[in-house]
């Protein structure tokens, strides 16, 4: 698993190194960071790029909705104005990464 996160994230700096061309890094770009759930987040801005006008479909999956004790199992990927957000429990930042690459990446 942790090889395919390596993996998702060197596509990732690929995929964003190919978006800039001299304008769009400079009013857009992607933003990883963690949340106080514990988990993390990460947004990419999608204007100026072919995904600007892709629909998507939202996607939330908790697979700690029974357990109160414990949420750190779930995810959340969406697109708001433009914007891909992604949202996680600690352990799925490999997930939203892997669903952004498979809307970037589908035809």
């Amino acid at each position: 698993m942790v090889r395919n996160n390596i993996n998702l994230v060197v596509w990732l700096q690929e995929w964003y190194q190919s978006q800039c061309n001299g304008d769009w890094e400079h009013s857009h770009g992607l933003t990883i960071k963690t949340i106080d759930n514990p988990g993390c987040s990460i947004e990419v801005n999608l204007k100026g790029t072919v995904l600007e006008s892709k629909s998507f479909e939202k996607i939330y999956v908790d697979n700690d909705e029974f357990n109160e004790e414990k949420d750190e199992d779930w995810y959340t990927c969406f697109v708001h104005d433009g914007v891909f957000e992604g949202v996680a429990g600690p352990q799925h930042l490999g997930t939203i990464i892997e669903i952004f690459k498979k809307l970037a990446t589908e035809q």
